[in-house]
């Protein structure tokens, strides 16, 4: 598989809200095996979004970097198999 461009987020700590530095990522919800179908959002010009599948709300934070998130560890990473 080839790596992506776009960041993907997940939420395994149940935080209400996720601050990071992208307006185009995608959600996962949570890890494998626990995760929801990955799907891409665009906070076009509003700061803020709310997934459809797991309710977490993403703010942008224009000082943070695209795989930077806060509170940190909420990017999510492929795993090989």
């Amino acid at each position: 598989m080839a790596g992506h461009s776009i960041p993907h987020f997940q939420n395994d700590g149940g935080h209400q809200a996720i601050e990071i530095g992208v307006k185009e990522f995608m959600c996962t919800g949570a890890s494998v095996p626990y995760d929801h179908p990955h799907i891409f959002i665009d906070m076009g010009d509003d700061n803020e979004k709310v997934c459809s599948y797991c309710s977490t709300l993403y703010r942008y934070n224009p000082k943070l970097k695209a795989t930077e998130t806060n509170p940190p560890g909420c990017l999510f990473t492929f795993q090989a198999t």
